[in-house]
């Protein structure tokens, strides 16, 4: 073998680095957010060799810890304490000692404690490392069958309506697809005010308890969904990440749709008609199937 294809080899290789964690290193671990198999095997080495763990609920995350056999120490590091420990664990990074900051559940930050530590960490020259892992905002996004090449994440709605509304006002003509994580207490409320707003035919993911044994991602418009959730209790439980498509898009995309399907439906049987138009535009092919027969019958 030349040394010019091994060098190409070589460089085929996927990196890989050490797995030993460096001292006054802030590592910002992703954990599971149901099935406990998605945890990475460079998680479970960090968190098995970090000198602390700042965990946002100590006794809920010992269930993992356990699970994987790790017996590192643990702090609670919360919203309510996270003024007060943010000091606290700058000193044990600026002496020397590693830690592991993880949520309850996903990657830290997203919605949860952490921005804290980190803006001053960076201030302080804290050397900071993510391991990526789950988070729910993107394992919904990915199986949303919504637009995925721009998208914002809003986090949690105000829980008050009246702060909802105004927090939803502007968002109203966004035309990126929008993530929002929401209440189980609130989502039949929440989908009402987004109705309200984002208009009826706005098409939304409805993902709930993801990666868990009650999963479930359905897909349809803001009309569709909320009686769906009203009628059926088991959809108001659990964790639940709302997609909402962007304003604008849609309807070009279903002038475009009508625009096609009324053309070769002129000269061809409907199911092939269909079939042309999922190829032309990528849209979903029971959507297409759908509006084909609305036409034809119109």
């Amino acid at each position: 073998m030349s040394i010019d294809n091994q060098s190409e080899i070589n460089q085929q290789k996927p990196e890989q680095q050490e797995l030993d964690v460096s001292p006054g290193t802030l590592y910002l671990v992703a954990t599971p957010i149901g099935n406990l198999a998605d945890i990475t095997l460079r998680a479970v080495s960090v968190l098995g060799q970090v000198d602390i763990i700042a965990a946002e609920d100590t006794r809920h995350s010992q269930r993992l810890l356990s699970h994987l056999g790790i017996k590192t120490r643990t702090l609670a590091y919360h919203e309510h304490n996270e003024e007060r420990m943010t000091p606290r664990l700058l000193d044990d990074l600026e002496s020397g000692k590693s830690i592991a900051l993880i949520s309850d559940a996903g990657t830290p930050l997203i919605s949860d404690p952490g921005y804290r530590l980190v803006m001053r960490g960076h201030d302080k020259g804290i050397r900071m490392v993510p391991v990526p892992g789950v988070c729910a905002a993107i394992a919904a996004l990915s199986a949303a069958g919504l637009a995925t090449d721009s998208f914002t994440f809003e986090g949690f709605p105000p829980a008050r309506q009246g702060s909802r509304l105004q927090f939803f006002e502007p968002l109203a003509e966004q035309k990126r697809t929008m993530i929002f994580y929401v209440s189980c207490h609130r989502i039949i409320d929440t989908l009402k005010d987004m109705q309200t707003t984002f208009g009826t035919d706005r098409r939304v993911t409805f993902a709930r308890e993801l990666t868990k044994t009650f999963e479930t991602i359905k897909r349809m418009t803001l009309s569709e969904v909320i009686p769906w959730v009203e009628t059926d209790e088991n959809q108001r439980k659990g964790e639940i990440v709302v997609i909402v498509e962007g304003a604008g898009d849609d309807t070009t995309d279903r002038t475009q749709v009508d625009d096609y399907l009324s053309i070769l439906m002129a000269e061809l049987p409907v199911k092939q008609s269909v079939s042309l138009v999922v190829k032309l535009t990528g849209e979903n092919k029971n959507d297409v199937y759908k509006r084909a027969l609305e036409l034809k019958n119109a």
